[in-house]
């Protein structure tokens, strides 16, 4: 299989009809550094891989990725391209709209990068105009995964390239992880001015987080709890 092929969706039109899924799932990820030792598309991997675990365990419409996002704070270093918090709003309005003349009329942002804050905007406002979206994970969501997971790095510690994203990688695609990650430790938990300075501020690396404790198993046991909680998206949006 080609490295990239896992991103995208390769159901026939014909797949989807007899599938009639009436929920859609939307990952988006992001372009953006990851340290030495993960890939620029770290997170559009991650959201690929939670919406085909769900697309597994659920009748969904899986949808390709949107590969870029709003990466604003991570400029400093090399490979990182960013499009605006209105550009991804109206990307996501605009996929929501064609859904639901096709049929589909649930979505389901599968967000892979803490950094697109938009997106919350989106589904509020869908839910007050009388759409149904929903954003997973939620912050419960990664808690309980966490928890199930035994990740000993709290999420505000391993912000970035830590413990939690090299986890997932190393148990779905290890071959995407490059040697480093054992010694690249770098806990800043004081950054108060990060969206104003960005990350550069605060890591020279590009790391925030404790990578070193990384393993396939904690990778394995996060992916298997988020599939567990996503049934309450389900519920909620009137599955």
């Amino acid at each position: 299989m080609n490295g990239s092929a896992y991103l995208l969706p390769l159901h026939t039109t014909v797949e989807e009809r007899n599938r009639r899924a009436d929920v859609a799932l939307l990952p988006i990820g992001s372009f953006e550094q990851h340290g030495p030792y993960l890939p620029l598309a770290t997170d559009t991997v991650i959201a690929c891989t939670i919406a085909d675990a769900l697309a597994a365990a659920h009748p969904v419409l899986r949808l390709p990725p949107v590969t870029i996002s709003c990466s604003h704070e991570h400029a400093a270093w090399p490979g990182t391209v960013s499009i605006s918090a209105t550009t991804l709003y109206a990307i996501v309005r605009d996929v929501a709209d064609s859904l639901r003349r096709s049929g589909v009329t649930k979505l389901v942002l599968v967000n892979g990068h803490g950094g697109n804050y938009v997106l919350g905007n989106v589904v509020q406002e869908a839910a007050g105009n009388g759409s149904r979206m929903a954003l997973f994970p939620g912050p419960a969501d990664w808690e309980s995964a966490l928890s199930a997971a035994g990740v000993e790095t709290s999420p505000w510690s391993d912000m970035h390239a830590g413990e939690i994203e090299t986890s997932l990688l190393l148990h779905a695609h290890p071959q995407l992880v490059r040697p480093g990650y054992e010694t690249s430790d770098h806990i800043a938990d004081d950054r108060p001015h990060l969206l104003t300075l960005g990350m550069a501020a605060y890591t020279e690396s590009g790391v925030i987080g404790r990578p070193s404790l990384a393993s396939a198993a904690k990778g394995k046991a996060v992916l298997e709890s988020l599939v567990e909680s996503f049934g309450g998206y389900l519920s909620s949006l009137g599955r």
